[in-house]
């Protein structure tokens, strides 16, 4: 596997970060981009390091999504 992609949010009512694999099982938090990235690449490591879920990709991507309503 080359990369994996996170899809990253957020949190609106704790603060912080969340982030969610693009299919995978895997889904991490953090107050700061800092911890965020640090737990992302973690929790990564937990889910492919024993080979069973397959190979550990290459790559990490965090896909920041941003919602932005705007008064009519």
């Amino acid at each position: 596997m080359e990369e994996i992609i996170f899809e990253v949010r957020e949190d609106e009512v704790d603060g912080g970060f969340v982030a969610i694999a693009l299919g995978h099982a895997i889904a991490t938090q953090g107050d700061t981009l800092e911890e965020l990235r640090s737990m992302v690449r973690d929790a990564v490591h937990c889910h492919f390091g024993d080979g069973e879920m397959g190979e550990m990709p290459k790559i990490i991507r965090l896909h920041f999504v941003r919602d932005e309503a705007l008064a009519v």
